[in-house]
């Protein structure tokens, strides 16, 4: 018997992105629970002659997931379930399908694509393990985070993308392959980093790293004296392993985050004991220590920048003249503070206040000016910004459609709240990145289309050509991605 959940009734409700930037109306949401149970959607989609778009947990900002014809989610596809032991509940199990040491350290781990990153990280947590880098997110599911470009901040680092080593996915012909650099190569390409365009991820083999620690420090600092520390010798982005900054437009003040390895993880989650020091009263103060810098933590992420953070954004909406001012108070409201925590808890954040975004992948290099021109323009526009402008780094790497392909990158993002209009200001900053021959983040707004995609990707062809190889009859495809791809 197929194992698959469908929405009842004659329609599902109309479906949404989490900032309510794109939203379709599917025919069917489906929730199949084998590949069976998938495989036999997809003929039916077929015959129907209905597009099918797999979807997560809708944190991007585009029309990547939409469709008028089959969406399907993956929460429930290798999913298990097992009794706790405390409540006699059945509880979700998730565990790794495979884990498979490296000499070096660290372990190639395969896991269900539908896992949610937040449930990611614990279960790798739980084996001594982790990934190397990570967005600021951890709301998206393993597969919308993968086929969108995923990044985090980190001049040593790639993205998401770069650290996958194997994909297995279910094609428009209900095929199941099993995809690695060396194993359908092409095909892997394609399926790492790719909307969903050559078919369903089933499952993804990741390179993960010994766990560790991350000592965070973030400080407000200067505009101007950030800038000038941005290139050249000794500078903030090289001298750190993870640097981000946010600058508060319509001020010349930023907000630093400096995040550097501590110490290793045991298994358990605890420090490594070579660097462990003991004596009369270490732990006593190490608690007294982690609970004091757990509810300082609150404070800034839950009160500051969540609380007070959607109020100031709600008064910058009724009075948009004092947007200004509210930035000035609020960059100045910003204290510093350090902490040691796992990795994971370091690079994510909560995000509460919802918002819109638009984000661009411009050469290192170029970063400096653009974000000179963007000051520029916002100071002339007469338009009012109390969302921060983020700026992250990474690595080249050599994933056929990573905003940071064959190139050190410099992210730039723009940011507007829901409730206010952003339609000017995005195509202001837009106009900028585009000369500076920026690439738009896939998961995020933007205007291009394959034609102005085409010089910035020097393998997009290679990928469209595995597209029309696995599905020549577009049951994967949607507005977005015939936009992007054709």
């Amino acid at each position: 018997m197929l194992s698959m959940r469908i929405s009842p009734g004659r329609r599902p409700a109309p479906w949404t992105t989490w900032a309510g930037t794109a939203r379709c109306q599917p025919r069917v949401l489906a929730t199949p629970g084998s590949t069976d149970a998938l495989r036999a959607l997809l003929h039916e989609a077929a015959e129907r002659g209905e597009g099918v778009r797999a979807v997560g947990a809708g944190h991007s900002f585009t029309g990547a997931a939409t469709t008028s014809g089959t969406m399907v989610s993956l929460a429930g596809l290798g999913r298990r379930t097992a009794p706790d032991g405390r409540t006699g509940r059945s509880e979700d199990v998730e565990e790794v399908e495979e884990v498979v040491p490296l000499a070096g350290g660290g372990a190639l781990v395969t896991v269900r694509a539908g896992i949610g990153l937040r449930a990611l990280n614990l279960t790798l947590a739980r084996h001594g393990l982790a990934l190397a880098n990570l967005g600021d997110i951890d709301r998206q599911t393993l597969a919308g985070a993968l086929g969108t470009g995923t990044h985090g901040t980190g001049a040593r680092h790639t993205g998401l993308a770069a650290q996958v080593r194997g994909v297995r996915l279910m094609t428009a012909a209900g095929e199941v392959v099993d995809t690695s650099a060396d194993t359908h190569g092409a095909l892997f390409e394609a399926a790492r980093l790719g909307l969903g365009a050559v078919g369903i991820v089933l499952a993804v083999t990741l390179r993960t790293v010994p766990a560790f620690r991350l000592t965070a420090r973030e400080a407000p600092q200067p505009l101007d004296e950030v800038l000038e520390r941005l290139d050249g010798p000794g500078n903030l982005v090289d001298a750190h392993d993870h640097f981000e900054l946010y600058w508060f437009p319509h001020t010349r003040r930023t907000l630093t985050k400096r995040n550097d390895r501590a110490e290793p993880l045991d298994a358990d989650g605890a420090p490594g004991r070579a660097r462990d020091p003991s004596g009369p009263g270490t732990r006593t103060v190490e608690t007294a220590r982690r609970l004091w810098s757990t509810g300082r933590r609150w404070v800034d992420d839950e009160l500051l920048s969540n609380g007070l953070f959607w109020a100031t954004n709600e008064l910058a909406t009724l009075a948009p003249g004092l947007t200004p001012r509210i930035n000035a108070v609020a960059s100045r409201a910003l204290a510093p503070r350090t902490y040691t925590a796992a990795s994971h808890e370091v690079f994510v954040s909560a995000r509460r206040v919802r918002f819109a975004e638009m984000e661009y992948a411009v050469p290192r290099a170029d970063v400096v000016e653009v974000l000179r021109e963007v000051d520029r323009w916002v100071e002339a526009s007469g338009v009012h910004v109390p969302f921060p402008v983020e700026v992250r780094f990474a690595a080249a790497d050599d994933v056929w459609l990573s905003t940071a392909h064959g190139r050190e990158t410099a992210y730039v993002a723009v940011h507007q709240y829901v409730r206010l209009p952003r339609d000017r200001y995005f195509a202001g900053a837009e106009a900028i990145f585009r000369e500076a021959q920026g690439r738009p983040h896939w998961g995020k707004l933007h205007t291009l289309d394959r034609d102005g995609l085409a010089a910035l990707y020097p393998r997009l062809d290679d990928f469209c050509a595995v597209r029309d190889a696995y599905d020549p009859g577009r049951l994967f495809a949607n507005a977005y991605t015939t936009r992007l791809f054709g």
